[in-house]
């Protein structure tokens, strides 16, 4: 199974709980309220968002975060970027971190770049703005039948 890390996950929580009322300045509290997500965590995420450009922050009483653009204008790839970095299926790809035992020998290597563009192609596709509407019921994906088994 591919999964966002907690953290990206929670991210994309909170941007959308900011989403919904793009006009209206947020403390951590506050959205930790909404979201249900521990209040030290959104504080974290919120500061964490804030320097990758997605939140915009103003101290004092009035203060508080606000979406730093409109919601159409921020996909699921920029949210999950600003808080785990590059979207990489694997360890060996879109890093310089050569940790891999299998790297000197892996015919595999050079195959993930290509993945890892669609995927992050598959995310930037998804807006913030999209993602603050009802959800869309879809069809039942078909599943292909499985070959008959030979004896």
């Amino acid at each position: 199974m591919i999964r966002l890390t907690n953290l990206a996950d929670y991210a994309v929580v909170v941007m959308a709980a900011a989403a919904r009322e793009p006009e209206m300045k947020f403390s951590a509290a506050r959205v930790a309220e909404l979201t249900g997500i521990p209040a030290p965590t959104v504080a974290k995420l919120m500061g964490t968002l804030a320097r990758g450009g997605l939140l915009s922050a103003s101290r004092g009483v009035a203060g508080g975060f606000m979406l730093a653009r409109t919601a159409d204008a921020i996909s699921v790839a920029e949210i999950v970027e600003a808080v785990d970095g590059p979207i990489a299926l694997t360890s060996c790809a879109g890093n310089d971190v050569h940790d891999c035992a299998m790297e000197g020998h892996c015919a595999i290597r050079g195959h993930w770049p290509p993945i890892n563009r669609a995927v992050r192609g598959a995310l930037a596709a998804v807006t913030l703005a999209q993602l603050v509407l009802p959800p869309i019921s879809e069809a039942p994906v078909p599943v292909a039948p499985q070959a008959a088994l030979a004896d």
